[in-house]
């Protein structure tokens, strides 16, 4: 697990050594070719681009948001900065699986018209748009990557001091083998200079025992 974090980090700050933009150009939707403001997105799964897309069109007042293959179609969005005219929204989604990378297209139908660069403020609003949700979902993978790799740094460090917690027990549990060896050696040593006084006592009484044994012999 720790070496496909690293792997997926490195891979993943690879991709994001260019920034992420968007371009103007012409894309085929389930309603026609239209102009559409166009993003790439790296490093994610398209499930779970095209889901977060759709909650972004549901942040909106609208009528129905749905998916429909590698669209998302957003139907009657309502965009307060843009009065109280509705617009539909066309998101179409193609993932290259072995270059790990997500182009969306966006166009909008104003209404009979498609949205284009000549609307020049509503135009800005889309590509703001729909550039921050390319970041978001480029980093979004990121993000969870490093909050993986954190959890595993700090189980670690959990682990480090567990070790340093068990080496000062260890080198405690020494000065205490050593101290208690070193009363043993000076208990077994004042243990032989008792043994050697209770010998010394042992054959004195001896003495007095066979003294008394001699008297009692020469009672007759």
């Amino acid at each position: 697990m720790k070496k496909f974090t690293f792997i997926f980090l490195v891979a993943a700050s690879s991709c994001l050594a260019q920034s992420v933009g968007v371009k103007n150009g012409s894309e085929k939707f389930s309603s026609g070719s239209h102009d559409a403001i166009m993003a790439t997105i790296y490093e994610n799964k398209l499930d779970e681009v095209m889901d977060e897309w759709k909650k972004v069109m549901k942040d909106y007042k609208n009528e129905k948001v749905k998916v429909n293959g590698d669209e998302v179609f957003g139907d009657n969005i309502l965009i307060k900065d843009w009065g109280n005219n509705p617009v539909d929204f066309y998101a179409r989604f193609e993932e290259d699986a072995k270059e790990k990378v997500i182009k969306m297209a966006v166009a909008v139908d104003l209404g009979g018209t498609y949205l284009s660069s000549g609307d020049k403020d509503k135009h800005h609003y889309v590509e703001k748009m729909v550039k921050e949700f390319a970041i978001k979902m480029t980093k979004a993978p990121m993000m969870a990557a490093i909050k993986d790799a954190e959890k595993q740094h700090d189980k670690l460090m959990d682990n480090q001091k567990d070790l340093e917690k068990e080496n000062k027990n260890l080198k405690g549990d020494i000065e205490n083998y050593k101290e208690k060896i070193k009363k043993a050696e000076d208990d077994v040593k004042k243990n032989d200079e008792n043994q050697v006084k209770k010998k010394a006592e042992i054959e004195a009484q001896k003495k007095v025992v066979d003294d008394l044994k001699k008297k009692l012999d020469k009672v007759n």
